[in-house]
């Protein structure tokens, strides 16, 4: 067998979540800053000649078929009409529910890197709407870009920030993103901001003062955290982040971490690791 080639799916961070309002169909409207990381899971995928969708190892809890990744390789096998299958390898490294796009970027690798080893030859907005049916957060991935973003976080406008270092922290609890959304006090009438007027210190997370009530571990992460860094909660939690200029700073809280916390350090980046392997990979089947 050939060796397997690995692909990134990079964590992402909300860096603000406003909600504006509610939709009729019950979605909200938000405005986010998507900023990629250079640290996720990695996937490795094999095309077989039987059609069927494989996933190893298979997550604790979660059955495969309902896996965003066999989820996604099943969509775009049906949208492009492909009789091969996959048999795909999963590396996890990202928590599970904690806000930070795991189970979405592993979707959007698949979508991405399937769409190459099929020849399914669809565009990267056709990949994204695709991705938009399996969850929101979907299309930030797929485009590969940090973005600007606005509707329920599909309409994205790239753009480049100041390359930051992040302390992300775990604080080991499971939030319900469908638990939060569904609150009644969750803030519904924040008015929208233009990208020219964004500022971390200007704006907020508004989920994160209902998920701090509903978890207190996570209002002691943060309450911990703050003393070191501006400090945030990532999309409906349950991580945290912390904003540092360099590496060694950031490095320096997560060795201090008190135990029954985890975190890792990454840097901030414009353009995905995907996105950039692509690249690379495009470039040398090129010159063969």
């Amino acid at each position: 067998m050939p060796q397997q080639v690995w692909w990134p799916s990079p964590a992402k961070l909300n860096l603000f979540l406003h909600i504006l309002g509610r939709y009729e169909n019950g979605y909200h409207q938000l405005q986010t800053l998507f900023q990629l990381l250079n640290v996720g899971d990695e996937l490795a995928f094999r095309i077989n000649d039987s059609g069927k969708i494989t996933l190893s190892p298979s997550l604790t809890g979660v059955k495969d078929e309902d896996n965003l990744v066999v989820r996604a390789a099943r969509l775009l096998q049906q949208y492009a009409k492909v009789a091969k299958g996959a048999n795909i390898f999963l590396k996890k490294q990202l928590p599970m529910g904690g806000g930070i796009g795991g189970g979405s970027s592993n979707a959007a690798t698949t979508l991405v890197v399937l769409n190459k080893m099929w020849q399914c030859g669809l565009s990267t907005q056709a990949l994204a709407r695709l991705g938009l049916s399996l969850g929101a957060d979907v299309p930030v991935f797929v485009n590969g870009a940090t973005g600007f973003a606005g509707g329920v976080g599909e309409t994205i406008s790239p753009v480049a920030l100041p390359e930051k270092w992040y302390a992300v922290i775990n604080p080991g609890v499971h939030v319900s993103t469908a638990n939060i959304f569904s609150e009644p006090t969750l803030p519904r009438d924040t008015p929208a901001i233009a990208w020219e007027d964004y500022s971390f210190d200007s704006t907020r997370n508004d989920c994160q003062s209902i998920v701090c009530k509903m978890h207190p571990e996570v209002a002691n992460l943060l309450q911990w955290l703050v003393h070191y860094a501006p400090s945030r909660m990532t999309g409906t939690g349950a991580c945290v982040f912390a904003v540092f200029d360099n590496e060694a700073s950031a490095q320096k809280v997560v060795n201090i971490l008190p135990e029954h916390w985890n975190g890792f350090v990454a840097k901030g980046v414009n353009t995905s690791p995907l996105q950039e392997k692509l690249e690379r990979v495009n470039e040398a089947s090129d010159m063969n």
